[in-house]
């Protein structure tokens, strides 16, 4: 594909758009926000007694996703987060409760390298924009992507949910054929399963 493709091109001005909201959100917006998205996924989720959950640090305007990770460990769940190992992957490193945080690229933050790598079995995945069917435009790397088929590659079979706030809603997402839809998202109004006809829910 080249780089100037209409779908390329479409979804570089929808991402701008939703992350250009997002931005626009004040900061009290924002906390109340990933409050909610907190209180709404501990009393949404029901996770395997063994789950491994992949979360983000936020950077610039994400969701802060800490209240909810921290809950689901009080629960039971190993938590880990994405480290950019190179241009192309991502693997997830454990964060263990008082280890240090290190800079992993792109300003984010994560487990050192000493930490466990571990393969998630629940991941909360970013994104920029979203739309009603589960589809996502992540940052334009392509790292979760690929990490999310390495996984399935294994046989492993991660439950998918992404996280925004409403405003990162779009109209449409145009799909391509490598693009790993969500089955749910979660923001600030609650949590909305998609129905899924070609990704079983477990």
């Amino acid at each position: 594909m080249t780089h100037h493709s209409p779908i390329k091109e479409l979804k570089k001005k929808l991402r701008l758009e939703a992350l250009g909201r997002r931005d626009a959100l004040t900061t009290e917006t924002r906390i109340e926000g990933s409050m909610r998205i907190a209180d709404i996924g501990l009393a949404s989720f029901a996770l395997d007694a063994d789950a491994i959950v992949s979360g983000f640090w936020p950077i610039r305007s994400e969701v802060d996703l800490r209240p909810l990770l921290f809950g689901l460990r009080e629960r039971g769940a190993r938590l880990c987060l994405p480290v950019i190992i190179d241009k192309q992957t991502i693997l997830f490193r454990e964060l263990v409760r008082g280890a240090p945080m290190v800079e992993t690229g792109f300003g984010t933050a994560g487990p050192p390298a000493e930490a466990a790598v571990l393969d998630p079995t629940f991941m909360l995945v970013p994104l920029a924009a979203f739309d009603a069917r589960g589809h996502r435009i992540g940052y334009g790397a392509g790292y979760y992507d690929r990490a999310i088929a390495r996984l399935e590659d294994k046989g492993l079979n991660p439950r998918l949910v992404g996280v925004a706030f409403d405003c990162q809603e779009v109209e449409i997402v145009p799909d391509e054929p490598h693009d790993m839809p969500l089955e749910a998202i979660l923001t600030e109004s609650g949590l909305r399963s998609i129905n899924r006809t070609d990704k079983s829910i477990r």
